[in-house]
């Protein structure tokens, strides 16, 4: 063999290794994971009614970049789908906010309920002056809860599940509003009524606990974080009866923030169980 062909030879011995092993390394290399994704279903809850600040662009949905979803899109590092908006019902969800969700998608949050049973009529005339009265309102509210509530919840977790197969659902619920104390001289609401709106918030929760639990979605419950942050408590998570009338009674940005602790615990958890 002439000494230019052994030198080839030689050469070839040396580079088929090297390729072979750079071969095997690129097809050993993991792929970059794809950013989660994360929508954000709901009424006024979700979409951040009572941080007073808005997108421009949401209009009556009052969508804010302190809501919780943006605030635990941002903890999980997920690109976020937003079309949560104020006043919305559970059909309202259902015909008109799942549009984003198919078998990619990450994550999923929905509040939605408070809107079927009439909630904000109810505080409204609970805080009118005496001698007006909310007894009556809080009973068709709580028979809307026991009645109405619980096949309409159902429907729309089946679409979501449907829709989005492979998603992490956290259902998130409502806070007790009241501590018992009487703080806001606009309103007049009475220890009694606040102790029996306590009493349907407490109904509302088990009641959307119990159809999430049943469709395998974890449920975020509010009461406990909010407790010691209700209107007229120290440290207010929750607006009182404001101007304008419609951020009343909603979590302000400290409230949003609460939530949004409590949403990223939900998806730990999820991700937890599922391991």
């Amino acid at each position: 063999m002439s000494l230019s062909r052994r030198a080839t030879a030689a050469l070839a011995a040396i580079a088929l290794p090297m390729v072979t092993a750079l071969t095997v390394g690129l097809a050993a290399a993991p792929a970059q994971a794809a950013t989660p994704t994360y929508t954000a279903l709901g009424d006024s809850y979700a979409s951040g009614t009572g941080t007073r600040e808005y997108y421009s662009d949401s209009g009556s949905c009052q969508r804010s970049r302190h809501s919780y979803p943006v605030l635990g899109a941002a903890r999980l590092g997920a690109t976020l789908t937003f079309p949560a908006c104020a006043g919305a019902t559970v059909s309202g969800v259902l015909n008109g906010q799942l549009g984003s969700l198919n078998a990619s998608t990450t994550y999923v949050t929905v509040t939605a309920g408070g809107n079927d049973i009439g909630w904000s009529s109810v505080i409204v005339q609970c805080a009118l002056p005496w001698p007006a009265t909310c007894w009556s309102q809080i009973d068709d509210a709580e028979n809307q809860i026991r009645n109405t509530l619980p096949g309409r919840l159902d429907q729309l977790y089946s679409r979501i599940r449907a829709l989005a197969p492979n998603a992490r659902v956290a259902v998130v619920g409502y806070p007790r509003l009241f501590n018992g104390e009487e703080c806001n001289l606009i309103a007049r609401i009475s220890p009694g009524e606040q102790a029996e709106l306590n009493a349907a918030a407490d109904l509302l929760a088990t009641t959307i606990r119990s159809r999430a639990v049943a469709h395998g979605f974890t449920f975020a419950d509010a009461r406990g974080p909010f407790s010691g942050h209700a209107v007229c408590d120290d440290v207010e998570w929750l607006n009182g009866t404001s101007n304008p009338l419609g951020e009343s009674y909603h979590p302000n940005r400290a409230g949003h923030v609460g939530y949004a602790g409590m949403v990223q615990a939900a998806f730990s958890g999820a991700t937890a169980r599922r391991s």
